[in-house]
């Protein structure tokens, strides 16, 4: 007796999964909706899943311990820290994620959360809700032309951000020693060390993963070596800024502002001082969000699934050593 192929969606917050459900028809596969909260339910729903599309849980070595035929599990989005990589390699299951899914979107936040910071747009509009008409309540205010953009990391996003800011004459470098002199050239950006990067920029853009080399890369030496006319950018990853290192440097104006669109604690605790600093703008983890954005991500991930349960190899394997396990 043939077994009939099963794929789990074991988390999401999505309105619609028609997508989805479309893409694992085609294979003739059972499409299982799920919301886990503990462990021990994802062990329950994933145990005989051939597939798996994950939104925020974390799928552990004691789950996958517990499946009995899973192939490849599929992140909606492109970090992996809630999967255990070297675990899934073990137990011979392809991870994969959806990596270029909101790369414009991204770029776009972090533009205007720029503009929106150097401009104090939140700030004014505060004021005039309160009842107050009166520009130099926002001073100074400068212009972004011939202003130094520093980006920390020059991936795609960086590069898309770079373009994006050379239209407002701004002048572009960049820190990322991963990256060829010879890509830096052709988008016209100067690649440069760490301590200049700091030291230049007069807006600094986060653009990299977290990592352990990374984690509170910028911190109180760090910000000690940003302008006092600097702001901080950050579209990437909460736990690349310390916080607390943070909330000092706004607090004693050792930089002039900061537009984060992630927390080191996610959703942000109420009582954070970075709430009640009027420096600071916050958004809610939005900047991959578009509905164009939103589908994108669903279709690829629903489509990496369907190669999967076909025999094929996922497009973006985040896990290539499993290839010798299988």
């Amino acid at each position: 007796m043939t077994t009939s192929l099963k794929v789990v969606i074991t988390d999401y917050e999505y309105e619609t999964l028609r997508w989805e459900e479309e893409a694992i028809a085609q294979v003739g596969a059972e499409f299982v909706r799920c919301q886990c909260q503990t462990e021990q339910e994802l062990i329950e729903a994933a145990r005989d899943a051939d597939a798996l599309l994950v939104q925020y849980a974390h799928i552990t070595s004691r789950v996958m311990d517990h499946m009995q035929r899973c192939r490849a599990i599929v992140r909606y989005g492109v970090g992996l820290d809630c999967i255990d990589l070297e675990a899934a390699t073990k137990h011979g299951i392809m991870v994969a994620n959806i990596p270029d899914y909101g790369l414009e979107d991204i770029a776009d936040h972090a533009i205007a959360l720029m503009l929106t910071s150097a401009r104090k747009i939140t700030q004014l509009n505060e004021y005039i809700h309160q009842g107050q008409w009166d520009y130099k309540l926002a001073k100074p205010l400068f212009r972004l032309r011939g202003k130094t953009l520093g980006l920390v990391g020059f991936g795609r996003i960086a590069r898309m951000v770079a373009s994006k800011a050379k239209a407002f004459g701004m002048q572009v470098i960049a820190y990322d020693p991963y990256v060829d002199t010879k890509v830096a050239e052709s988008n016209q950006v100067k690649l440069v060390d760490w301590e200049t990067v700091l030291s230049s920029a007069d807006i600094l853009s986060l653009h990299i993963p977290v990592t352990e080399q990374t984690v509170h890369l910028i911190n109180a030496k760090a910000l000690a070596k940003m302008k006092n006319n600097c702001l901080l950018v950050n579209t990437a990853r909460g736990a690349l800024v310390d916080e607390d290192a943070l909330i000092q440097a706004l607090r004693t104006d050792k930089i002039a502002g900061a537009a984060l669109d992630v927390s080191e604690k996610e959703p942000i605790d109420p009582d954070n001082e970075l709430l009640t600093l009027p420096n600071v703008i916050i958004t809610p983890h939005s900047a991959w969000y578009t509905e164009e954005a939103q589908e994108s991500l669903q279709q690829q991930a629903a489509q990496e699934i369907v190669r999967v349960l076909r025999g094929e190899r996922p497009l973006n394997l985040a896990n290539p050593a499993v290839l010798t396990n299988m």
